[in-house]
């Protein structure tokens, strides 16, 4: 049984396509699609059958491909092993972060890397919670958020460190009625106007908490990504928002109040495909990131 034959039925498996999976090992797609033939007259059984106008696993071709993870594990482990007895580990991490999160976390983390020999290719980026799985396919470590618990949706295959523990506070404008509180609860803010996320997007779970603990609608006004843009917005009264306390530094006339009766604190997490958080360079990277989120943070 060849390895190779497996990691590229897991890379199928993870893609969906046999183009995807030939993008990402920067093979042709009839490169794939003669080594899937190989592996299937090497291993005696089918592997990939038609559907539509492309393929898709067989049976026994899922089964290898989820077998696939645990042999590069192993193998990545080993390997650690042995960078770690030629001295202290050194390569390169990428890494796709929550713009919010890599903000306060990656550069401490990136310079205490770089000081030890350790590179970081660094992509921020804001995804619905259940896309981070997707994008550690591609990157070695993948920091993203959930408000319900310390995996995201959709990341249950995937290896998680916390990172932080963050509160969300409500922004509103200085001169709002409700500024003057000390912090608020779901009764004081149900009726106003909301500067809300996309659908799907982590954040959006408070307002839900809001809606079951006083029984009525919360009206969103805008859904917008950026938390700069949401503060501008803000500012300007067209509604109240919610911004993560460690790094938002509100703009004259903008001020934050914890929001109580509801969960409105998320889990900043690391997230790594399980051969890859095996990598030596790739289980440095994650301690870095939890000292930091730890020693400022909590």
């Amino acid at each position: 049984m060849d390895a190779r034959h497996l990691t590229l039925l897991r890379e199928l498996a993870d893609r969906g396509s046999v183009a995807a999976a030939a993008a990402a090992t920067h093979r042709t797609g009839s490169a794939v699609s003669q080594q899937l033939r190989t592996a299937e007259r090497d291993l005696g059984v089918r592997l990939v059958e038609p559907v539509g106008r492309g393929l898709r696993l067989t049976d026994a071709g899922q089964l290898l491909a989820a077998g696939a993870v645990d042999v590069e594990a192993a193998l990545a482990r080993v390997q650690a092993q042995l960078d770690e007895f030629r001295g202290r580990p050194t390569g390169t991490v990428r890494i796709a972060a929550l713009t919010s999160a890599a903000e306060f976390l990656v550069p401490p983390a990136l310079m205490s890397l770089a000081a030890e020999g350790i590179e970081v290719e660094l992509s921020d980026t804001d995804v619905s919670e259940e896309d981070y799985a997707s994008l550690a396919a591609d990157h070695d470590i993948v920091i993203g958020h959930s408000l319900l618990g310390a995996i995201p949706r959709g990341a249950e295959q995937l290896v998680h460190t916390v990172l932080a523990r963050e509160p969300l506070d409500v922004a509103l404008p200085a001169d709002h009625p409700l500024a003057g509180k000390a912090h608020l609860g779901p009764r004081d803010v149900v009726d106003e106007p909301w500067i809300g996320v996309p659908v799907g997007y982590p954040f959006a779970t408070v307002l839900d908490a809001v809606e079951w603990a006083t029984g009525r609608p919360v009206r969103v006004v805008q859904r917008v990504r950026d938390n700069r843009v949401v503060e501008a917005l803000v500012h300007a009264g067209a509604g109240l928002a919610l911004l993560p306390r460690f790094t938002t530094r509100p703009r004259e006339g903008v001020v934050l109040r914890p929001l109580r009766g509801v969960n409105a604190r998320r889990w900043v997490v690391a997230l790594s495909r399980p051969d890859r958080a095996e990598r030596a360079v790739v289980r440095r990277g994650n301690a870095v990131l939890r000292d930091v989120g730890r020693l400022t943070y909590t």
